[in-house]
């Protein structure tokens, strides 16, 4: 399968799973090389929140996304009223959202994020649609 089809399907999950959940939300399968229009790969919203969602997937580690890719998904969302979000999946997990400004820049200007990051910093898919709260070990002071 190529890569552009795999993510095309991936894209299809990630909306498929927030229109399960309870969002309204709509696939722009014209985003990215297709147009010159900057548009998000997604649009979603469950009426309190907005976000404009451009979805990365990989089998491989790390996933990189390119600067101006970034920097047109923030203009779009600025104009739209949307959320800005990066959601990642890697094989065998489930999808992670950031917001751009949490992500690491390379010194060529691209965005990237590690499984690693994924995983221990990003918002997973439960607490992204509000199933769930992240709790942090220092969050607890140790007394009972």
């Amino acid at each position: 399968m190529s890569a552009s089809r795999k993510g095309d399907r991936r894209e299809r999950e990630l909306v498929n799973k927030l229109d399960e959940n309870g969002y309204a939300v709509m696939r722009a399968p014209a985003s990215g090389a297709a147009t010159d229009r900057d548009l998000p790969d997604a649009l979603a919203g469950n009426g309190d929140d907005f976000y404009a969602i451009e979805a990365k997937s990989s089998s491989g580690d790390p996933i990189y996304i390119g600067g101006e890719e970034v920097e047109s998904l923030i203009y779009f969302a600025q104009n739209f009223g949307a959320k800005p979000r990066i959601a990642v999946r890697f094989d065998r997990e489930d999808w992670y959202f950031f917001h751009p400004a949490d992500l690491y820049v390379t010194d060529g200007g691209n965005y990237r994020v590690k499984k690693e990051k994924a995983l221990s910093e990003g918002i997973d898919f439960t607490e992204f649609v509000g199933q769930s709260e992240r709790v942090r070990i220092d969050a607890f002071d140790g007394s009972s």
